[in-house]
């Protein structure tokens, strides 16, 4: 693909710090009392993991986890590339007193200390490929499993693809089914998967692009469930842990706030608040929305505050070069040349 303008790699780099910044905006209100339409979120921390203020939660360590595996030049939709992906969710689930990190979903801690147990056995055995199965497993012993933790994560694997739709929908739904093999969590992927990508090249929302990339029989389910989040009304997609109701609260909470101002910032962080006061799964909600809003609006968009103040594994916590860590990070992920920017 050509190099990316400096405006489309603004956005890129916007889009793992919208999804870190999203999230540790919602960490202190998971589950808790839903917000107000005049509260203002904080990142003042608490949560579920008793996280640090401005300290992102699962979703973004998880994504991280993806984006340095493609950053290593993995193919995502290879052997060796899930394997990769594998390696880093394990080393994740490695780095925490106890071997279990805070606010870990529970279908994503069953399939990877699954995995582990199975590799203490066998550790030179294919880590991608014991995944998978487990995942599958866990799909057909809990059939409500489309659950929102591949979702969550999914935001780095667009900017591995930006070159390539359909290899972008291929690595979304395999990098989904390491931990989450039901069909409708590589769709919500998928879709989300491209939205990104087109945000970033394009400067537009368009959720409904990727339904020509899914298989058919789903496409009309699917195009009426966008067309809810784009017209019905954000408090109703709670709870949201099922990954259609997350997708759903997430993009309406980007294509139904009120755009008071020209303002970039204003625009991103006022839909972020709306996420966040649909309640439930509030983290989740707002790092899948956070994605998509910095692959539309850019880093440029996120304040100063928020930018300096997030911070999470696998970096040092309160460091002040995270951000930059994150940009690093998408410049590896990024196609050989789209970080070439031209002036």
């Amino acid at each position: 693909m050509p190099s990316l303008t400096d405006i489309q790699l603004d956005r890129a780099h916007g889009t793992l710090l919208g999804t870190a910044v999203g999230d540790a905006l919602g960490v202190p209100y998971e589950f808790g009392r839903r917000l107000g339409p005049t509260d203002i979120p904080e990142m003042i921390g608490g949560g579920l993991g008793s996280y640090q203020p401005g300290e992102w939660s699962d979703d973004t360590s998880m994504a991280v986890a993806i984006a340095t595996a493609a950053a290593e030049g993995h193919d995502l939709t290879s052997d060796a590339g899930l394997d990769a992906v594998a390696r880093q969710f394990l080393r994740w689930l490695n780095d925490f007193p106890g071997d279990c990190p805070p606010d870990i979903g529970n279908q994503t801690y069953a399939v990877l200390s699954a995995t582990r147990r199975r590799l203490h056995g066998d550790p030179d055995a294919p880590v991608g490929a014991i995944m998978r199965e487990e995942s599958l497993i866990h799909a057909a012993e809990h059939p409500r499993s489309a659950g929102n933790g591949a979702l969550m994560r999914t935001a780095p694997v667009a900017l591995a693809h930006l070159d390539d739709r359909a290899m972008l929908a291929e690595a979304a739904r395999a990098v989904a089914g390491l931990t989450h093999s039901d069909a409708l969590a590589g769709d919500s992927c998928v879709i989300w998967c491209e939205a990104i990508r087109v945000a970033i090249l394009d400067g537009r929302v368009d959720i409904p692009a990727g339904l020509d990339l899914l298989p058919s029989r789903r496409r009309g389910q699917w195009s009426t469930w966008l067309e809810e989040a784009a017209t019905a009304d954000p408090a109703g997609f709670a709870p949201n842990g099922f990954t259609v109701r997350a997708l759903q609260a997430a993009a309406a909470s980007i294509l139904q706030t009120p755009r008071t101002s020209a303002d970039a910032h204003q625009t991103l962080v006022e839909s972020l608040y709306t996420a966040i006061r649909i309640g439930d799964d509030t983290d989740t909600v707002a790092a899948i929305a956070g994605g998509l809003l910095g692959a539309r609006w850019g880093a440029s968009a996120v304040s100063g505050t928020h930018r300096d103040a997030v911070h999470g594994w696998p970096f040092v916590d309160g460091d002040a070069t995270t951000y930059t860590d994150l940009a690093t990070l998408t410049d590896k992920t990024l196609p050989a040349t789209a970080n070439e920017v031209r002036s």
